[in-house]
Order: structure tokens, then sequence, then C-alpha cells
């Protein structure tokens, strides 16, 4: 199983959407190395639901329900989207501020690159994440 955390402008897409619908396809990606982490999902990856923006903090968990396949709505083979489902709220958000300045995520892409829309997050740093959230 793998982790990635996921950006969306809460006013366009927010976890109060993702909750409230039951479920959603994860879209509108067109940037080539995020397309490529995209490639990667698979069903029952475990992601983090992060709000960019003013807010800029990890607000929940999702579970993708359907792994990386073509988009149908995009002539554009290398387009694809995958399709989560709400998993719970974190306890409390966990701020990008908080996040760069803790170890486990220096030299990460969410530190280096800071408009990337899909994160790979390894281990230690979904844990961190989901620490940081209880605390």
């Amino acid at each position: 199983m793998s982790h990635f955390l996921l950006k969306t402008e809460p006013g366009s897409y927010s976890f109060s959407d993702l909750e409230r619908e039951g479920g959603t396809v994860w879209d509108g990606v067109r940037n080539n190395l995020a397309l490529s982490h995209m490639r990667e999902i698979e069903k029952d990856d475990e992601v983090i639901i992060y709000h960019s923006g003013r807010e800029a903090s990890a607000i929940g968990i999702a579970r993708v329900s359907r792994g990386a396949y073509r988009d149908p709505s995009s002539s554009e083979e290398r387009i694809v989207v995958f399709d989560v489902e709400p998993v719970q709220r974190l306890p409390r958000p966990v701020s990008l501020k908080e996040l760069k300045s803790d170890p486990a995520f220096k030299g990460s892409d969410l530190a280096r690159l800071p408009r990337l829309s899909v994160v790979p997050l390894t281990k230690a740093q979904w844990r961190k994440i989901l620490s940081l959230a209880r605390n």
C-alpha cells in the first residue's frame, strides 16, 4: 500500500465536499510530475487530503476506491484519474508550516515543490502527519 498527499483548493472542492458526496473522481491534473505520481496510485492506497491556498493544511484521510485509469473525458492519453472516498477527518488540521519544520519532510516534494498537486509520502511521513494531527 502506498501513501499520497492530494492538494485541492477548498473553494473548488473540499474535504467536506468529499464527505458529503461519499466519493469522487480525482481529476483536473495536468502537471507531468503529478500525473506520473497518479499513474502509481492503486486501489486501497491511502491519501491525505490537503487544502491549499489560505488554509494550507492537511485536513483528512481518504482511500483510493479505484486506481489510476485513463480520463474518459480527455482526448489526451497521458491524462489519468482515480476514484477516492473519505475515511475520516483528521482530529485537527496540520499546517504546511508544521510539516515544513519537521525533519521527516526535509527534501520532500511537499516542501520543495509547493505547487505539485499529487505528492507521494513515505510511511514515516504518513505516520508523522497522523501523529501531528493528534497533538
